[in-house]
């Protein structure tokens, strides 16, 4: 009798065993890193198929701090995660800095390094059953090239869809519209982006219009490092003014507004080809 209920008791354990990661509930967290493998496993693909990927690097921009292009996606992705029903997958930081890399506190990745290790972030995203891998990118340059080759390939390859966001350049109409000018890197628009974010880490009192220099024109010239650490789109224009929390925070939330936008649309769009 003994040994049957041993055997009973046994069996209990190995269907509870069994039946213990069906039984999980999504707590509903969008951050990858926060997810238990059997919460993941109910999720993914049955309930999201999208996953965002942000990606930046550590330069100078002015007056905000050095990581603004990992503090803006960052927060980006988390605004609108929920919205475009997406998971959120670990930050990459560092990346192709060039020209700006001899500023203190900076650290630039090789072109071909970087390369490697975001294809194979992607390839396991894609091989942990991700349809739409999203890539929110806080850092622009040569940087933005190579993340549109490794995503283009990976899609050809492995029949998932893909998408790269620049957000400054997706929102360069709200940008004339908030402040009616352009933008620049670390320029009003960029600057106004992390002071909604944290306004602790932006220094009014350090700005100088010296901190910046007009973009130079394709083949113009090009100097390392980059003569100041603000560049402005157009001549005149971008320069932080007034650094006004009430304008950043629209600026903010017009900006995620767009990018959820195509986003959404993009998917929708990819649905109706496969």
């Amino acid at each position: 009798m003994r040994a049957c209920f041993v055997i009973l008791f046994a069996l209990a354990g190995i269907d509870v065993l069994a039946q213990g990661p069906a039984a999980v509930k999504w707590s509903g967290n969008r951050l990858m890193d926060e997810l238990n493998w059997m919460e993941f496993r109910q999720v993914v693909p049955s309930q999201v198929q999208t996953v965002l990927l942000t990606v930046g690097t550590l330069e100078p921009h002015g007056v905000v701090n050095n990581g603004a292009d990992n503090t803006a996606p960052v927060a980006m992705a988390r605004a609108i995660a929920g919205e475009i029903n997406a998971l959120i997958a670990p930050h990459i930081p560092y990346g192709v800095t060039g020209a700006m890399a001899p500023y203190p506190g900076v650290l630039h990745v090789p072109e071909s390094v970087f390369r490697g290790y975001l294809q194979a972030v992607v390839e396991g995203l894609a091989n942990n059953g991700f349809r739409n891998i999203i890539v929110l990118n806080g850092h622009g340059g040569a940087q933005t090239a190579v993340i549109e080759a490794v995503l283009r390939e990976i899609a050809l390859a492995r029949q998932v869809n893909t998408l790269t966001v620049n957000w400054w350049a997706v929102a360069a109409d709200v940008t004339q519209e908030v402040f009616g000018e352009e933008g620049g890197h670390a320029g009003i628009n960029e600057t106004a982006y992390i002071q909604a974010i944290n306004p602790k880490l932006v220094h009014p009192e350090w700005y100088s219009k010296d901190l910046a220099t007009p973009n130079p024109a394709p083949g113009a010239w090009a100097a390392v490092p980059f003569p100041s650490s603000i560049g402005l789109y157009k001549a005149g224009q971008g320069y932080p003014k007034d650094f006004d929390q009430r304008k950043a925070e629209e600026y903010f939330r017009r900006v995620n507004r767009k990018v959820s936008d195509l986003i959404q649309d993009t998917v929708r769009k990819w649905r109706m080809i496969r």
